[in-house]
């Protein structure tokens, strides 16, 4: 009776040691999260917003959009990021059974022959048995049962880590979301800028039809004496550098081409676009709502958001760390010596109940340690989604200032072109009546197809900012 008082007392003093030590967690500094956004982008509160149109509406090409069908179905990092959210997805199953009781079967046979020579073995020797009562030698062990066992989830340490795992999967989905915004992106960019080089090839080839013409009159004119040998070198070396150019941009465009077929995941060929006046393009009008619709457009200020969550829940799972375990085992089978007695019931049941409690009580430093470090790691997830939405809002305030100023441009490089290719026209007629300089001609004729080829750059860049404000927007995923 003493004994057993002794021992609850016992008990009794571990518990409350346990539990006053567990609540002397360290003190950590904790950080808010400061959502950066202004009210507008420019003094507008229209809440149309061209990210949320599907890129299939938004892009109108039907040989950008089966180029995009095909990259979202073959494109590896896209089938990379597919399977990370498997794995992600699994973990939420594993989490799931922690705190879930466990159950199973178990079995076994075997066979024990103790030593005379030990303690075992010589107090059975020493025994005093009655004939026939003798323990067996060697002695067999048999046994079938049923085990269970299950770690009370008083701190809701497990559903917490099971929480996390399923934050951390919504993550990698918005993740996997924003991949596939700049995977369209990315093609669309380099769909454009294929066809601005299919548009500057198609220019020198009429520039060297200019000056291929040039020079035969040219040739006729030194036949006549009115110019000398020089003008006709000029003018040659002149057609030679724009045959020159067209091999730059003939390399340019395999370059893109192939850029084009590693994003869908095939080999080296030619990619089918469409073949239109480029210069009729006309970039599409855009409308960029209001800043706060960031924060759910864009896919990878929601993953920031979540990984934030996850990192939250993190701490809350290593605090506790801190506080004692209870678990509860069972057992319930039958067991003999031989295995003709296992059918004799109740004689070879066994069963078994079992309830423990663990909990740090001194050297917790591994303890501290993890929970300063989930602490810090939810301090940087701060950071992240505060440097995340504070991105996203920049790239839109620049695209939206690029899309502005690509448009005046675009409306002063067109006067430009118009002017020189005039010029063309004039310095010829000059020249042919003697009353210009070959020099004259050439520098005209430099200027104009530089200014041309300025011009479809200028048109591909507005096409591509229509699709970086896309992208910027959140467009694309959903």
């Amino acid at each position: 009776m003493l004994k057993n008082k002794l021992i609850n007392q016992c008990f009794g003093v571990l518990c409350i040691g346990m539990a006053v030590t567990a609540c002397k967690t360290p003190t950590l500094v904790q950080k808010d999260t400061k959502t950066m956004v202004t009210a507008s982008y420019n003094g507008s509160q229209d809440s149309t917003n061209s990210g949320k149109i599907s890129w299939r509406t938004y892009f109108s090409d039907p040989y950008l959009v089966a180029l995009i069908d095909t990259a979202l179905n073959n494109n590896q990092e896209m089938n990379i990021t597919l399977q990370e959210i498997e794995i992600s997805r699994n973990e939420i199953q594993a989490r799931k059974g922690e705190y879930l009781p466990f159950l199973g079967l178990r079995g076994g046979a075997g066979v024990e022959r103790t030593a005379r020579y030990t303690q075992r073995g010589a107090s059975e020797a020493t025994t005093e048995i009655k004939p026939g009562k003798e323990m067996p030698d060697p002695l067999g062990d048999f046994q079938l049962q049923a085990f269970a066992h299950w770690e009370v989830d008083i701190w809701h340490k497990l559903r917490n880590a099971k929480k996390a795992a399923v934050t951390r999967y919504l993550a990698s989905v918005a993740g996997r979301n924003f991949m596939t915004t700049n995977l369209i992106s990315e093609i669309a960019t380099s769909y454009y800028e294929l066809l601005a080089l299919d548009r500057q090839l198609a220019i020198i080839q009429q520039n060297i039809e200019i000056q291929s013409n040039a020079l035969r009159i040219v040739k006729m004119q030194k036949e006549a004496t009115r110019v000398t040998e020089l003008a006709v070198r000029r003018f040659e070396a002149q057609v030679l550098n724009t045959q020159s150019l067209q091999y730059a941009i003939k390399q340019r465009i395999t370059v893109t081409e192939n850029k084009i077929n590693f994003l869908l995941g095939r080999t080296p060929q030619p990619v089918l676009r469409s073949t239109g006046d480029f210069d009729s393009l006309t970039p599409r009008v855009i409308a960029a709502g209001l800043p706060t619709q960031l924060l759910e457009n864009r896919p990878d200020v929601k993953q920031a958001e979540l990984q934030l969550e996850a990192a939250k829940i993190d701490v809350a799972v290593a605090k506790a760390n801190f506080y004692p375990s209870l678990g509860l085992s069972a057992s319930f089978g039958i067991q003999a010596f031989n295995p003709t007695y296992l059918a004799k019931l109740p004689e070879s049941l066994l069963a078994s109940l079992v309830g423990d409690m663990v909990g740090p009580l001194i050297n917790k430093n591994a303890i501290r340690a993890t929970y300063k470090n989930a602490n810090a790691k939810q301090i940087q997830a701060v950071f992240q989604y505060e440097k995340t939405l504070l991105n996203a809002f920049i790239e839109v305030s620049n695209q939206l200032s690029n899309i502005d100023n690509l448009e005046q441009s675009y409306s002063l490089k067109e006067k430009e072109v118009l002017a020189l290719t005039q010029s063309i026209t004039i310095s010829n007629g000059l020249f042919q009546s003697a009353r210009a300089d070959y020099m004259e001609v050439l520098m005209t004729q430099r200027d104009a197809l530089e200014s041309r080829f300025d011009l479809v750059e200028t048109k591909m860049q507005q096409l591509n900012a229509t699709v970086n404000i896309y992208r910027a927007l959140g467009g694309g995923w959903n």
